[in-house]
């Protein structure tokens, strides 16, 4: 953490399941990685990798988002960031749905991230009346 992160930050609901989902997609991300990573038949590469790396991006991105909308002074600047971040809640999702469609034994984790997407939606309802 930078030197000006609230202390309490890390201590936080939402920024722990952040950080636990970024983890969950990055292990899902490398599973599927393996399988996706060939071939097919006539040369092309499977579309569904790029959803796989689309999935890290997106949940490495929400533990700055709510770190971003903890140090704003301005509501108007807080309530950018809230929208941000759900923005890539929802996208993380639907990505999550794209990768099921691949031909991986993986996909059968990612019901497991949309869980965890699930109680990361309840805790940033929760967080956003907070702020």
């Amino acid at each position: 953490m930078s030197s000006n992160t609230p202390l309490n930050l890390s201590e936080l609901p939402i920024y722990q399941k952040a950080l636990e989902i970024f983890i969950l997609s990055q292990s899902i991300s490398s599973y599927l990685a393996s399988d996706l990573s060939s071939l097919n038949q006539d040369g092309s590469e499977d579309q569904h990798i790029y959803f796989s790396g689309d999935i890290i991006q997106q949940s490495n991105s929400l533990a700055p988002e709510i770190l971003n909308a903890e140090m704003q002074r301005h509501s108007d600047s807080k309530h950018k960031h809230i929208e941000s971040l759900r923005k890539l809640t929802n996208k993380l999702y639907k990505n999550s749905y794209r990768l099921e469609r691949s031909n991986s034994n993986g996909k059968d984790f990612l019901p497991i991230l949309r869980s965890e997407l699930k109680k990361f939606k309840k805790l940033q309802n929760h967080w956003m009346l907070t702020l």
